[in-house]
């Protein structure tokens, strides 16, 4: 089952610490609050690495939609309505969707590294 407190507060926590260590320190150390993040969900999920990865890869996927709306919407605001204009869209959203899967492969090894600290049930 899955505890939607310990994926709700590891999604705070990547907007944040991503958004923070990405501003203040740049792209490698968001991906690294971005990982923490996922481990810190993971520990709280508890039941060891299978659960924390569960957990992990969600926290990450919904992380990952957040970050492509905000990216579509800075995007949307540089794109002039041309025929060119279709192609960068649908390029888009298939780097979108990339992305999420990658989020989610680290997501759920991030949650089972945290899964694997915390093996309560």
């Amino acid at each position: 089952m899955v505890d939607w407190k310990a994926v709700i507060i590891g999604f705070i926590l990547t907007i944040v610490l991503g958004l923070l260590l990405g501003i203040f320190v740049g792209n490698i150390a968001s991906s690294i609050g971005f990982f923490i993040a996922t481990i810190i969900t993971g520990y709280l999920a508890g039941g060891g690495p299978s659960n924390g990865a569960l957990h992990g890869a969600l926290t990450a996927i919904l992380g990952g939609i957040i970050v492509a709306i905000i990216a579509a919407l800075i995007g949307s605001t540089l794109v002039t309505i041309t025929a060119g204009a279709a192609l960068g869209i649908a390029t888009g959203i298939i780097a979108i969707i990339i992305v999420i899967v990658a989020y989610a492969i680290v997501g759920a090894i991030g949650g089972a590294i945290g899964g694997l600290l915390n093996r309560t049930p």
